[in-house]
């Protein structure tokens, strides 16, 4: 199975797949649904700036269900 959300899709376009994404963005402490940076920051860049493991983040993001 291939991986739906990767380390170069911005937050928007991840955002866009599922309502759940913002609730896993959340957990992390991210609030990108307002920011401006969302449009072209990548998942990886965000998670680097916020000191985050990129691979945590995409791991519970590709655990959400398709809807």
């Amino acid at each position: 199975m291939s991986e739906r959300f990767t380390k170069d899709m911005t937050f928007h376009q991840a955002m866009q797949t599922s309502q759940q994404v913002v609730g896993v963005l959340r957990k992390y402490n991210l609030g990108c649904v307002g920011c401006m940076g969302a449009m072209n920051e990548t998942l990886e860049q965000g998670a680097m700036a916020h000191g985050l493991d990129i691979n945590d983040l995409l791991r519970d993001l590709n655990a959400i269900e398709e809807e």
